[in-house]
């Protein structure tokens, strides 16, 4: 599992991810994109757990915000759904491919800027079979994920204290693994009113 963070206030968000990718199939690493803008409308959808899983939630999210009436609100009510509509066809995926079912989940995020409500919002989203729905939660002052190593310590929306709580993580996480699986570099992207801005924190 890798990094995704969320802090938020009325006003602001930040959302940061660690980069490392890593496939399946051959164990080869490389740097994934986990976090990805739907500028037009201020909007980050963001996820840890399965890449090709988060992709195409992205890429149904980023369709989406063609339509006419498109609002925030509409795309954090439709995400679970969709999730639990697509699940079948990546757990297929996964027994064509030789993976086991334990290693399949996914927690998605989306925040962003509300017009109808005049602050920053967010939905966090989380599947891991089929049985169950998606788990569906507002997000309200954001998540840590994993949130263990973070315990006791402040919120900050300054990126030297982003970075620090994100090399905890990994390091937390890579132990609990024993093996290489949250590094690269931390990527964030800032949010508020009329403003997205994606920053690379640096090396974690």
């Amino acid at each position: 599992m890798s990094i995704l963070n969320v802090l938020m206030t009325p006003e602001q968000a930040v959302v940061a991810v660690d980069t490392l990718a890593q496939d399946v199939l051959s164990g080869e690493l490389s740097e994934g994109a986990k976090l990805l803008l739907i500028p037009q409308h201020n909007i980050v959808v963001a996820g840890r757990g399965s890449g090709q899983f988060f992709l195409r939630i992205y890429q149904l999210c980023l369709e989406a915000s063609f339509r006419k009436a498109f609002s925030i609100e509409q795309i954090m009510r439709e995400v679970g759904p969709v999730m639990d509509q697509l699940w079948p066809n990546y757990v297929q995926a996964a027994l064509d491919a030789g993976l086991g079912l334990d290693q399949l989940n996914s927690e998605i995020v989306v925040v962003g800027w509300s017009k109808t409500q005049n602050q920053i919002v967010g939905t966090a989203y989380a599947k891991s079979d089929v049985e169950s729905p998606a788990r569906v939660a507002s997000l309200v002052g954001g998540i840590a994920s994993p949130g263990e190593p973070l315990r006791g310590a402040p919120d900050s929306f300054e990126p030297e204290a982003i970075l620090s709580a994100g090399r905890r993580q990994a390091e937390y996480l890579n132990d609990q693994d024993g093996r290489l699986v949250a590094g690269g570099r931390l990527i964030a992207a800032f949010l508020q009113r009329g403003e997205a801005v994606v920053k690379d924190l640096g090396t974690i």
